[in-house]
């Protein structure tokens, strides 16, 4: 069933997921002659003064939108965000103050779980906390964490993608202990204070541009720890060194991520955009909460803003609430395999016209 002529089109996919309709307007426009270069940005040399000039341009926007203190790399690389799970604690098992190491991690849903998978082959695990008792329905109080002395790092996943749990702020842990943040579903939605991270990482398909690009925020100290097992393009230090041109980066994903950058800006900035995605989220809980027909299951102290998983009380309704969806222009609402039941993502590319379209079809569908 497609989509109704007159209906417009709003994509609720959890990633690759919607970008602003203004960027991916320039991106057209500049496809085959960037700035009168004669040159489409994938042909470019990326040690080129045209390409150089977008990724300082984009590095400058972002360092602004998060106030990123000034003893902060940021590094674009590849791999998406499964890979720096990998990527990390060959850069940071070195931290540990004895050997063999240990990492820390909480695990609040299928994304820390997979880091945890992966970081347990370069070090010992400690879960130091977990939600899984309780099916992944929020964060677990910080008080009941079980941290280890001299662990290299605490890792933390702060928006749960595909279990919609997201940590509405830095957890206060003890003086010293550095955190790891997997921010991939939520980077640039929300203020946060970078300092109170050591490293914060991220796929880009998510809030930033496309798949395929993975961003990293690290503090200088941690830098020049790499196993001697980490492939030398995944080395930090050198990345850092050769400001992200270490090897050939992934120029598009960059020149797209800058356009993004330069869209937040001109909507008020990362504060502008995070009062919108409150309103988003609000509106939305509100009719997924309205009686028992739809159940949002995570606590509402962890409810994330970005991703809303949601299910329907009859599950044998779900096929004819898909297609209906569809056939007014709603897609991608299908929930993850792994949990079933439905999912919106509204990162900060929805527009609020987008939500009231699905609450409208909500309040339809459950005969409101």
């Amino acid at each position: 069933m497609t989509p109704q002529a007159s209906s417009p089109i709003y994509n609720f996919s959890a990633g690759p997921a919607v970008l602003p309709k203004e960027v991916l307007a320039q991106a057209a426009a500049e496809m085959q002659d960037w700035h009168g270069s004669g040159m489409s940005v994938m042909e470019m040399s990326h040690r080129g003064p045209e390409f150089i000039s977008i990724y300082k341009q984009a590095v400058a926007d972002l360092r602004e939108l998060l106030a990123v203190p000034e003893n902060y790399k940021i590094l674009f690389l590849q791999g998406g965000g499964l890979g720096e799970n990998a990527i990390i604690p060959m850069n940071l098992v070195a931290l540990a103050a004895q050997q063999p190491a240990t990492i820390d991690f909480v695990h609040t849903g299928s994304w820390s779980g997979k880091s945890i998978q992966e970081a347990a082959k370069y070090a010992n695990v400690n879960v130091a906390a977990s939600s899984k008792a309780t099916h992944f329905t929020g964060v677990p109080p910080v008080s009941e964490w079980k941290l280890t002395p001299g662990a290299a790092y605490l890792h933390i996943c702060t928006n749960e993608t595909i279990d919609g749990v997201e940590f509405q702020q830095a957890p206060g842990v003890p003086a010293g202990t550095t955190i790891v943040a997997d921010m991939s579903s939520h980077i640039l939605s929300r203020v946060i204070d970078v300092s109170q991270y050591g490293v914060i990482f991220g796929g880009a398909q998510k809030n930033i541009g496309p798949a395929g690009l993975t961003l990293v925020i690290v503090r200088e100290d941690l830098l020049g720890k790499a196993l001697p097992i980490c492939p030398s393009a995944f080395d930090w230090s050198n990345v850092a060194a050769h400001e992200s041109m270490y090897n050939t980066p992934p120029t598009y994903g960059i020149y797209i991520a800058g356009l993004v950058f330069q869209w937040l800006k001109r909507q008020g900035g990362v504060a502008a955009i995070e009062q919108r995605n409150m309103d988003k989220a609000a509106l939305l809980y509100a009719a997924l909460d309205a009686d028992d027909f739809y159940q949002n299951r995570v606590a509402p102290q962890y409810r994330s803003r970005m991703t809303i998983p949601f299910y329907l009380r009859d599950e044998s309704l779900n096929d004819a609430f898909l297609a209906g969806a569809k056939q007014r222009g709603l897609l991608q609402l299908k929930g993850h395999k792994s949990v079933g039941g439905m999912r919106a993502s509204i990162y900060n590319a929805m527009p609020i016209e987008g939500v009231q379209a699905l609450v409208n079809y909500l309040n339809e569908f459950a005969g409101r």
